[in-house]
């Protein structure tokens, strides 16, 4: 016999475009049930000066970072994977959602699957629900990153065997040892792409006089950054304003330089990969000789640092087929499968 009348939850279920988002201090991305992966665009808003006023957002609001008037603040509100700005997350959380839905709002409000740093506190990770709440959720759950990398990477996170994960992502690196859908053991540390933009930033001014842009240190990592100097240096003309003349200037750096302005950096990522073997229990430990390390997030596609993680382990060492993703992916098959996940989500 026909139901008269459908419940409440599962009529909402049918009317409401339930959305997993990874709210990363690089990159936001949006996976819709069904759909998968609708949107993918930089955390980035553009807002008038002294108000909160959007005037653009995502790929439009980057393009003017570093190149607007006195009455236009274009800036990013996530810092080291958490909401640094609570008004302009909340304004860039729901254009990006009313942009996921075609522009069209939801006859019921969606149920959210977010991704946190493992490392965040109660109160920022507060600030995201309710941020995300203002933006217009019926339901927020939160889960670590590194749990949503290894979903997402195709990890077998639900069996009683080792798996590891190292997520580098723009704010934060998160290194996880998983094994029956929890987290056995876990470090955050609030380095990653950003950090290596800063420290490119950094290198460049010290020896060259030369201040450039976030932006330039981004296409500079991406385009000759390494961390093995193996083979033909690569290089690249490099553009900024030169701090003794006050003039603009341009210069030739080499990868060799990228990679002497990165090694602190890198540093950092390897020692918190040791300093989770060194806490990982005996049985698990030996399911890692087997199964390796899987790098996830978009800090692991930078040259040469899966072969040098695996030269300073002693471990096989394998990239995630799409890195940047592993994240939503992963929350999107939370989101698909709650029922399945509700003991790896925090409510």
């Amino acid at each position: 016999m026909i139901e008269r009348f459908m419940p409440a939850r599962r009529l909402a279920r049918l009317f409401s475009s339930d959305v997993a988002i990874d709210l990363g201090t690089a990159n936001t991305v949006v996976y819709v049930p069904g759909r998968g992966i609708v949107l993918n665009e930089p955390s980035v808003v553009a807002v008038r000066s002294g108000s909160t006023h959007v005037l653009a957002v995502g790929r439009e609001a980057k393009e003017m970072l570093g190149k607007t008037p006195e009455s236009i603040v274009a800036s990013r509100p996530m810092r080291d994977g958490v909401i640094a700005n609570f008004e302009l997350a909340q304004s860039m959380l729901r254009y990006f959602i009313l942009r996921a839905n075609n522009d069209r709002k939801s006859l019921f409000r969606p149920r959210m699957v977010i991704g946190v740093p493992s490392g965040i506190t109660q109160v920022e990770c507060r600030a995201v629900e309710d941020s995300a709440r203002e933006a217009g959720a019926r339901e927020v759950f939160t889960i670590m990153e590194p749990m949503a990398a290894a979903i997402g990477a195709g990890l077998p996170v639900h069996e009683p065997t080792g798996s590891m994960i190292v997520d580098i992502g723009g704010g934060t690196t998160e290194v996880a040892i998983i094994t029956l859908k929890d987290v056995v053991f876990c470090r955050s540390i609030r380095v990653g792409g950003d950090e290596m933009d800063q420290a490119i930033v950094n290198y460049v001014k010290r020896k060259y006089n030369l201040l450039i842009g976030d932006r330039t240190a981004e296409q500079i990592k991406m385009n000759i950054g390494t961390v093995l100097v193996e083979g033909e240096p690569q290089v690249m003309e490099v553009k900024g304003r030169d701090l003794v003349t006050g003039v603009p200037k341009m210069i030739t750096l080499t990868s060799v330089e990228v990679n002497e302005a990165l090694l602190e950096t890198i540093a950092s990522i390897i020692e918190v990969v040791r300093v989770a073997l060194e806490n990982t229990p005996p049985e698990l430990s030996s399911d890692l000789v087997d199964r390796g390390i899987m790098l996830a997030g978009g800090g692991s596609l930078l040259r040469g640092l899966d072969h040098l993680i695996a030269r300073e382990t002693g471990l096989p060492v394998q990239l995630a087929e799409d890195p940047l993703l592993c994240v939503v992916n992963g929350a999107g098959k939370v989101l698909e499968n709650l029922d399945f996940f509700r003991d790896t989500v925090l409510r």
